[in-house]
């Protein structure tokens, strides 16, 4: 039913749940696992001088946080003896770069987590999760933290 899955992490413990959720899918399906994560390459507001020093800096620390996330994913896929991909995407906006890997990866699902945050604190943070739910027209396994 399902032959390629992708799978969106960021590091935390709801997405190691959506990287079980997906391994179980794709030992069921016989089905082929791309973990991504996506860097948000132009996280500051400002312009100006200190603007390319804090950049650079930030694009170090920020691709090495993902590629630990990605080694973390790939290696629980691997151990499940499943195969897998793996890719560090640069995009402004999360969402969107999710589903743009989605379509040039050909996936034909997508299970990512969601902290489940309410309030005043999902006002502030939005919801990657649901931008992604309003933009698809592929099936999305929500995986609760």
């Amino acid at each position: 039913m399902f032959k390629h899955i992708l799978v969106p992490v960021e590091g935390s413990g709801t997405a190691l749940l959506a990287i079980e959720k997906a391994v179980a899918l794709a030992g069921a399906f016989s089905s082929k696992i791309t973990v991504i994560n996506v860097v948000d390459f132009y996280p500051f507001v400002g312009v100006g001088a200190d603007y390319a020093f804090g950049q650079a800096e930030y694009m170090a620390a920020a691709t090495a946080g993902a590629q630990k996330a990605l080694n973390e994913a790939h290696a629980a896929v691997i151990a499940a003896g499943l195969p897998c991909a793996q890719r560090v995407i640069e995009g402004h906006v999360v969402h969107e770069g999710i589903l743009d890997a989605a379509t040039s990866e050909a996936a034909d699902l997508i299970i990512m987590g969601s902290h489940g945050r309410h309030g005043i604190e999902k006002l502030l943070l939005g919801s990657v999760t649901q931008r992604v739910l309003s933009h698809t027209t592929l099936p999305v396994l929500v995986v609760r933290g």
